[in-house]
């Protein structure tokens, strides 16, 4: 049984010191360790004026005792999902200060790396300082100070208060801005309480992995609190490759924490027979996962994934595992009280998630499925009005798939120019047919098949006026497609050069302060293809060089001066349109810049680039 996240320090101290928390770079992390850095977070904090502070941290192990030093320190903990311009511009109207890996600009404060002090240090060198003096003093000096400490831990180390506001998430920002949701810490303990008694005996003592950040509640939840609580082991960095998660799951048992983002592309060619003896559960959240990637991860892997159905707002509301169910309805936590609201099918909660007992009318709508499931039917939220018209998005999203030529469809509505009225943009990821579809007869002839498909099940007004075809649906750290990284692509487009370009296509799947991991697409007419070879251009490997410098400067401050380049591999030609992740990793310490150049066929290039100081 876990232990309740307000008595969770105690809890911790009173395990073995050398038990494990973690790993760290293959390093375990012991209990006496991880209550030093939560003592020196604590330590930091309560000095500090104001009560709500913005916290970023890779490290989950860090983030751990960072999170519970500041709540000891009685602070109130900003979750950012990221430590873009714009979100820290955001936060600055709400927050006292930022803490751990922000950008310099923000000030962000982290305590020495150094681990605390023993509470009885003190008492030591005071015995050292004695010389000959009896030992009866030594003992009642060490007693005295040793009783001081111990009394000065006291309010730290105490149960905290339920009530106390502990956390402020945010929402994914995936049907519009970005919502900040606040959270008692009760909340969170009885979200970890009831993960623990619905799926702790299958997850036994099993370490945890994950492949999302826990700067989102779900991460949060499944990857820190949840495992502190029950003294599983944590994987302090998130694993972003298949590459190296097979490895990492094969080392030993172990609980997998993912999204439906990357479970669609767990590559079929791995070996994941040693991941599969090792693994207990694997649990999906974020959006709705598709029932053939749940069958083709149950083949992979041994385990169907566990699906979680909740929000930033509600907290956990249900779950399901298609292997077990037979179908797609939910069964609510045992803590979830449901019912449809009376006017129309609107899914209404009620919880200890919640803040409190009132019930919460959610923008999905649902169906009963026998006495105690339900199905979701969509979102009731993404009706919009076009010429006073009313139009279901999730409507003409099911109608694309549909065709057959669309295997992922999202459609949003634009902000209008001023003196033009408002329309809907399509973002389609093509099924084999669609591609095909669109390399012979070009983007017009694909546009017409699913505007005719459309046109059964809207006007002629609503249609969409902008059609982008992608390779995959941009996500962020939290596995989610969110609106603004839709209205980035279509911006992009608009301002797209009429010259040879000599840049790829971009875009930013993932950014964190020392890390960034950008898709690229060489366009057929990039200037450098030229001579490269006229048969089958492929993309030289001076030019993916320069990228990595030229988009390492972009998220980076680097040193201005190029030292030099060690490392450097090409192991696959990367071609025309291809979609490549360029990955980038910025080693303050070493002054280098990190690249490698991935795609589903395996790993392209990768090198590491000196930088140092201008000569002078």
């Amino acid at each position: 049984m876990s232990d309740r996240i307000e008595n969770l320090y105690a809890a911790i101290a009173a395990r073995p010191a050398d038990g494990l928390v973690g790993w760290r770079a293959g390093e375990g992390v012991c209990n006496e360790v991880f209550l030093a850095r939560v003592q020196a977070w604590h330590a930091l904090l309560r000095g500090l004026a104001g009560r709500d502070f913005a916290l970023y941290l890779d490290d989950s192990i860090e983030f751990g005792a960072a999170l519970l030093g500041a709540w000891h320190a009685g602070k109130t903990i900003w979750l950012s999902a990221d430590t873009l311009e714009a979100t820290c511009a955001s936060l600055r109207t709400s927050v006292d200060g930022f803490l751990g890996q922000f950008p310099a600009a923000q000030q962000p404060l982290s305590p020495d790396a150094a681990p605390a002090a023993s509470p009885f240090a003190d008492a030591a060198a005071f015995t050292l300082s004695l010389g000959d003096a009896s030992v009866a003093a030594i003992a009642s000096g060490i007693a005295v100070l040793a009783s001081a400490a111990r009394s000065a831990m006291v309010g730290f180390g105490g149960a905290l208060s339920g009530d106390m506001p502990a956390l402020v998430v945010f929402t994914s920002g995936s049907t519009g801005a970005a919502q900040a949701i606040p959270k008692k810490l009760s909340q969170l303990a009885s979200e970890v309480e009831t993960l623990d008694v619905l799926f702790g005996r299958a997850a036994g003592d099993a370490a945890v992995l994950a492949t999302v950040s826990h700067q989102h509640i779900y991460g949060l939840l499944f990857k820190v609190l949840w495992p502190l609580s029950t003294a599983r082991p944590i994987h302090a960095l998130s694993i972003t490759y298949p590459e190296e998660l097979a490895p990492a799951m094969a080392a030993g048992p172990c609980v997998l924490i993912a999204s439906p983002a990357h479970l669609k592309r767990l590559p079929d060619h791995l070996d994941w027979t040693a991941a599969a003896r090792m693994l207990r559960s694997v649990f999906s959240s974020g959006g709705p996962l598709a029932p053939e990637t749940a069958t083709s991860v149950g083949g992979m892997l041994g385990e169907v994934p566990i699906e979680v159905y909740g929000s930033s707002e509600t907290g956990g509301v249900a779950w399901r595992q298609r292997s077990r169910c037979g179908d797609d309805s939910w069964l609510p936590f045992p803590t979830v009280d449901w019912r449809l609201g009376e006017d129309d099918d609107t899914l209404e909660v009620r919880s200890p998630h919640l803040e409190d007992d009132n019930w919460l009318a959610l923008a999905d709508r649902a169906a009963r499925s026998g006495e105690k499931r339900f199905l979701l039917l969509g979102r009731s939220d993404r009706i919009v009005k076009i010429e006073e018209k009313r139009i279901s998005l999730s409507a003409m999203e099911a109608a694309l798939l549909a065709t057959g030529l669309a295997a992922e469809a999202r459609v949003i509505l634009c902000e209008p120019a001023a003196g033009e009225r408002q329309r809907l943009a399509a973002f389609i990821v093509p099924t084999p047919q669609g591609r095909t579809l669109l390399d012979l007869d070009g983007k017009q002839a694909l546009n017409a098949k699913l505007r005719t498909a459309l046109a059964t099940t809207v006007e002629a007004v609503a249609l969409p006026r902008r059609w982008r075809y992608l390779d995959q649906m941009p996500v962020n750290a939290q596995g989610k497609t969110t609106l603004a990284a839709l209205l980035a692509l279509l911006d992009s487009e608009e301002g797209a050069p009429t010259h040879r370009p000599r840049f790829p296509q971009l875009r930013v799947m993932e950014r964190e302060p020392q890390r960034v991991l950008l898709e690229v697409s060489a366009p057929a007419n990039l200037l450098y293809f030229d001579g490269h070879f006229d048969v089958a251009p492929i993309l030289p490997g001076v030019v993916q060089v320069e990228w990595a410098i030229h988009y390492g400067r972009q998220y980076f401050s680097l040193p201005p001066q190029f030292k030099g380049i060690n490392a450097l591999k090409f192991q696959q030609v990367i071609q025309p349109d291809m979609p490549v992740q360029l990955e980038l990793l910025h080693d303050t310490s070493k002054g280098s810049l990190n690249f490698r150049y991935v795609s589903e066929a395996g790993q392209h290039a990768s090198g590491r680039i000196m930088l140092g100081a201008a000569d002078v």
